[in-house]
């Protein structure tokens, strides 16, 4: 991993994020109340870029 990290490898920080579908795929929505609506409420699989270019969608879980 450090490796990686050394070639620009670097995680996605998602959580609490507005939801993008630039960066991230919706797997589901639940009842998060109106402050959470629209935003990332869990992240199921991290989404990482690579050299700033975005190289894997994070899965998310949105409020609604």
């Amino acid at each position: 991993r450090s490796i990686l990290q050394q070639k620009g490898l670097k995680d996605m920080d998602s959580m609490g994020a507005e939801f993008d579908v630039e960066k991230h795929e919706a797997i589901t929505q639940i009842d998060a109340g109106k402050k959470m609506e629209g935003k990332v409420v869990d992240v199921m699989q991290k989404g990482y870029y690579l050299n700033d270019k975005l190289i894997r969608f994070a899965k998310v879980v949105v409020g609604k």
